[in-house]
């Protein structure tokens, strides 16, 4: 999306991770770091199973991160490029949900934010928040509610901080955060509506995209061993957890390797930050693998099992491969979930109940011609789409004729929407008690 703003005269710089510097800087973007360790992130969702902290332990671990977040958000947006010192200064923000201080720093720049994301953030009733396993459908659009109040009572400290010594603003209350929450702004979600179409309840602010390719694939030059090994067998299945950490990577890798010989398959192994491939000799059906594109690599496989990443499973069902979806956290599960609902693969196997009798069951399932038969034609469907001129269309459909003014957290809505009428019930339902002590 970056790449096809530049096309348009845009000046866009990227910020995120330090780890991810080189690879955005390669695709010919301007590159400013935010703070955070995404292996601490992911270790911490990992535990928990999404973003609320399960015990005490991980209040700090998770404070702590989502605080150098937000404090870097600023500079990103202001302070000269670090390499040239060539100035820089936004004048539009294209954010997502967890970055959390985003509407902050739009509103102390006095620019229009448009929220892009690869998981549902705004309420609902079709389906529940992804952070959130609501089993009934009459909790799906209060779940979004309970994970943003859940979120925002844990971060409102860091961000009235930041809001008053960085960015100079009033702090803001409990609830007062919703009067420019998600459901608010311009937002665009980049997946492929033939997967998942968009709610009948989301407004025409919402757009659902189509998924962004970045197509590293054509690029790629695989070692010849590795060609080779591809080239004298049945096409084998690809297995990896990508970014996941792993509690005990060497039962994982037996249980792979079990389920392998016990359905008769060919198998490539990624080996990712889980550390998965350990063993003394390496059987002739695998194929231990590091940093390989998997747009390159999927169109070899008959099948994939992953952790359930939405970029992951976007370029699996591109490559028309049947997925089996082994979800750590949050919204691994939602597309675990689709992706079993349209036939695409199996059920989701979380990863604590991962087994070579689970994962046997989940190749079998995937090996069935119908379900390569659906996978193709969702394929066919996702090819035809251009997700990154749709984004870039959504984005210069919603921004402002000119760009508005900063608003102050004082001036009063007359008019509030039906959410915003929701929150402010709450808000003066809590401040009762005291009002009532008070007097």
């Amino acid at each position: 999306m970056a790449k096809r703003l530049q096309e348009f005269g845009h000046h866009v710089r990227l910020a995120t991770h330090a780890n991810f510097s080189s690879f955005v800087k390669s695709a010919g973007i301007d590159f400013y770091p935010l703070g955070g360790d995404p292996r601490v992130l992911a270790g911490y969702m990992a535990r928990n199973k999404g973003f609320i902290p399960s015990g005490p332990g991980e209040i700090s671990i998770q404070r702590k991160q989502l605080k150098a977040i937000i404090e870097s958000l600023l500079p990103a947006c202001t302070e000269p490029d670090i390499e040239t010192g060539l100035p820089f200064r936004a004048q539009a923000i294209i954010a997502n949900p967890p970055a959390y201080g985003h509407a902050h720093v739009a509103e102390a720049l006095g620019v229009p934010l448009h929220i892009f994301f690869t998981m549902p953030w705004t309420p609902t009733c079709e389906f529940p928040h992804p952070l959130a396993r609501v089993p009934q459908s009459a909790g799906y659009w209060l779940s979004y509610i309970v994970v943003d109040l859940l979120i925002w009572w844990g971060i409102r400290g860091y961000i009235n901080d930041f809001r008053k010594k960085k960015l100079k603003l009033a702090p803001i209350a409990y609830f007062s955060t919703y009067h420019g929450s998600i459901s608010h702004l311009p937002t665009g979600y980049m997946w492929s509506s033939h997967l998942v179409p968009k709610p009948k309840d989301w407004g025409p602010l919402v757009d659902v995209v189509g998924y962004c390719f970045l197509n590293l694939g054509s690029k790629y030059q695989p070692q010849e061993e590795f060609v080779q090994w591809i080239q004298k067998g049945s096409q084998p299945i690809y297995i990896g957890f990508g970014s996941m950490p792993l509690q005990d990577s060497r039962k994982t890798t037996d249980i792979i390797l079990e389920a392998l010989k016990d359905t008769g398959q060919r198998g490539i192994i990624d080996r990712g930050w889980g550390d998965l491939g350990h063993f003394t000799e390496v059987p002739e059906n695998v194929f231990l693998l590091e940093d390989c594109p998997h747009d390159w690599l999927f169109p070899q496989c008959s099948a994939v099992v992953h952790h359930g990443g939405a970029g992951t499973t976007a370029t699996g069902l591109k490559a028309g491969c049947p997925t089996t979806i082994v979800p750590f956290f949050g919204d691994q599960f939602f597309w675990g979930d689709r992706v079993h609902q349209r036939g695409l693969g199996p059920a989701p196997i979380p990863i604590s109940q991962l087994s070579v009798e689970n994962l046997s069951n989940a190749i079998r399932f995937m090996l069935q011609p119908e379900v390569k038969s659906h996978t193709l034609e969702l394929a066919k469907l996702i090819e035809n789409e251009d997700g990154v001129a749709a984004a870039v269309d959504a984005f210069h459909r919603h921004l402002p004729s000119e760009l508005p003014l900063s608003t102050t957290p004082s001036e009063e809505n007359d008019h509030p929407n039906a959410l915003q009428w929701f929150f402010l019930q709450i808000g003066r339902l809590c401040c009762l008690p005291c009002s009532l002590w008070n007097s």
